[in-house]
């Protein structure tokens, strides 16, 4: 049995609201489920998301990737005294989609006091890889903390 890495109980819809009028709005990503370990979301293959060969746009990769590892990020740390942020990401695109929904699937590869590191998998509607990522993120006091 996996450990329950969450520090905080943030419900998908709490997360989910948290998202209107951002980036994820716009781009239709939805937070989907959150297990033990990991924390899943999609997003749709359409006009917003798709380059001029409307095939899904490597950054929208990038966007998918990087909301789910700082929203897990989030989940881990005590957010009265603590903020995540991004640090690096890179993303290896290995299959095109051009249709449907992508999910992302964030894992930590490490949780650390400073540094986090997660491995994001995104995947298409027949569950074929697409684009992996890796998102590195600085654990920071807030000021005055």
């Amino acid at each position: 049995m996996k450990k329950n890495i969450w520090k905080s109980d943030y419900t998908i819809e709490q997360i989910n609201s948290m998202s209107k009028n951002t980036i994820l709005d716009t781009l239709g990503i939805k937070i989907i489920e959150k297990g033990d370990d990991f924390l899943v979301g999609k997003m749709p293959v359409d006009s917003r998301t798709v380059q001029p060969m409307r095939i899904l746009h490597g950054g929208a990769n990038v966007v998918l990737a990087e909301t789910l590892g700082s929203i897990a990020s989030l989940m881990v740390i005590n957010p009265e005294e603590q903020i995540s942020v991004g640090l690096d990401v890179n993303a290896n695109h290995i299959r095109s989609v051009s249709s449907g929904w992508v999910k992302g699937i964030a894992r930590p590869l490490s949780i650390g006091r400073k540094i986090h590191v997660w491995e994001i998998r995104i995947l298409d509607d027949e569950e074929k890889l697409s684009c992996v990522s890796r998102l590195t993120v600085s654990v920071l006091e807030k000021k005055g903390s």
